[in-house]
């Protein structure tokens, strides 16, 4: 395994890094959380089962942007453009990425890193094979190789290659390339949402 993802350097840039965002967004957590709970109640964290590293599972944090209970309403796990699940504040929140800042608690508890791929759901990881689960070697991150490279509008097996090629090329450098093209990619939402051939789907039952 590159011994860069599991160095202090790279820790010490995820904590550095999560701090400093934290205390920098807190007015704009605040102001969503109000948001939030006006327009639909419940609470404005949102709390999903996901693997990371080694396969093991954490509990990732982000900003509600659904109506309650809406994985097992319409398309479940599948968000696409246009969803009705989506609230009006919530939309505002995915469009701006800013529902991801909660993830920032779970680089600091250690269980993500602020570069790294993305975390996914266990019914994903059952389908990998036995290169991508390669994916699960490091601690997955807000942002990575695949989310500058197109997102979620890339085909999945693509994203995963794309995890694949940044756990080989991991460097401090590379990671300060990554977090500042994810900055560029928020201000224009591309590939917020997987289109007509992105993303992963679920198999036919």
């Amino acid at each position: 395994m590159n011994p860069y993802l599991g160095s202090a350097r790279k820790r010490a840039l995820d904590v550095a890094g999560a701090v400093v965002g934290l205390a920098l967004s807190a007015p704009l957590l605040a102001a969503a959380a109000i948001a939030i709970r006006l327009e639909g109640g419940g609470h404005f964290i949102y709390r999903q089962r996901r693997v990371g590293r080694d396969g093991v599972p954490f509990d990732l944090y982000k900003l509600r942007t659904m109506v309650t209970g809406a994985e097992t309403m319409g398309a479940g796990l599948i968000v696409d453009a246009g969803d009705d699940r989506i609230t009006m504040v919530g939309a505002l929140l995915r469009r701006t990425s800013l529902d991801e800042l909660p993830n920032l608690i779970n680089v600091l508890r250690g269980e993500m890193s602020l570069v790294g791929p993305r975390p996914t759901v266990q019914v994903q990881v059952d389908r990998y094979t036995e290169r991508q689960r390669h994916r699960l070697d490091a601690r997955p991150g807000i942002t990575g190789w695949a989310q500058v490279n197109g997102r979620a509008s890339l085909p999945w097996h693509e994203r995963i290659e794309l995890d694949l090629a940044y756990l080989d090329q991991a460097s401090l450098r590379h990671d300060l390339f990554i977090l500042a093209a994810s900055v560029r990619m928020v201000t224009t939402g591309h590939g917020l949402y997987r289109g007509e051939t992105g993303g992963w789907r679920e198999p036919p039952r």
